[in-house]
């Protein structure tokens, strides 16, 4: 990472945690050429991964007025969904101390009576089924090894079943890869009515699981994603056209 300033670094269990500075963003890594995070230090609320951009079409689908976030790091969703709409609900889980408090000092992750932060394991956390039911589960639980294997795991999504509302939504984000995974379309299809999903440019399948179905056809959706984007600060368009059923 060439021009990168090192503001911090520090070293848990699971490895290294770094902040890396540029001119106009700033990066939370956990290994060697890896980007956990991004944002830009002008405007933290605008995704710079296009997998954040993908996870945020599911604001097509609904008007959450309450969601989770399961795995933090420096915080992009956080900071895109309170600029959506600063009253939803949020709880984010994470499940490294070091990178809740780095999340704070040096990504301007936006605390307030609206953001429940919970330091947890992810997985364990969802398990125990205390947290009231929500919107949407935006499931984002990497490590520099890639994806925790539990988010992909049909307990896991038997528990979101569980905590997410009756016209809620699953947001899973995986690995190119997993769109040939048809054991894990069976999984999610087993616990959902309805699997749609999307690949962004970066590399990344993401996942939509709901019990409802999509109200809105092409054109309608295509309309809302224009109405929408001036609100969220970048093309929600653009994702919109890889995004379809997975069969």
């Amino acid at each position: 990472m060439a021009d990168a300033i090192l503001l911090h670094e520090t070293q848990d269990a699971l490895g290294p945690i770094r902040v890396l500075d540029y001119d106009d963003a700033r990066i939370l890594s956990f290994g060697d050429n890896d980007e956990q995070s991004k944002i830009l230090k002008a405007a933290p609320h605008i995704p710079q991964h296009t997998y954040v951009q993908a996870m945020l079409l599911v604001l097509l689908f609904c008007q959450p007025r309450s969601a989770m976030v399961l795995g933090l790091g420096g915080g992009a969703l956080i900071h895109a969904l309170r600029h959506f709409d600063a009253a939803i609900k949020l709880t984010a889980v994470e499940l490294r101390p070091a990178v809740i408090e780095l999340a704070k000092r040096y990504f301007q992750l936006p605390i307030g009576k609206k953001l429940n932060l919970i330091q947890d394991d992810a997985i364990e956390f969802l398990a125990r089924g205390e947290h009231k039911r929500v919107d949407v589960i935006f499931a984002d639980i990497y490590s520099a090894k890639g994806v925790d294997s539990g988010q992909l795991a049909p307990v896991f999504l038997g528990k979101c079943t569980q905590l997410i509302k009756p016209n809620g939504y699953l947001v899973l984000n995986c690995w190119k890869e997993h769109s040939q995974n048809r054991q894990l379309l069976a999984d999610v299809s087993e616990h959902f009515a309805h699997v749609h999903a999307c690949l962004t440019g970066g590399g990344n399948w993401v996942i939509f699981a709901s019990q409802a179905p999509l109200l809105l056809g092409a054109s309608a959706l295509k309309h809302q994603a224009q109405s929408l984007s001036p609100k969220l600060n970048f093309a929600l368009e653009r994702s919109l056209t890889r995004f379809g059923p997975w069969t």
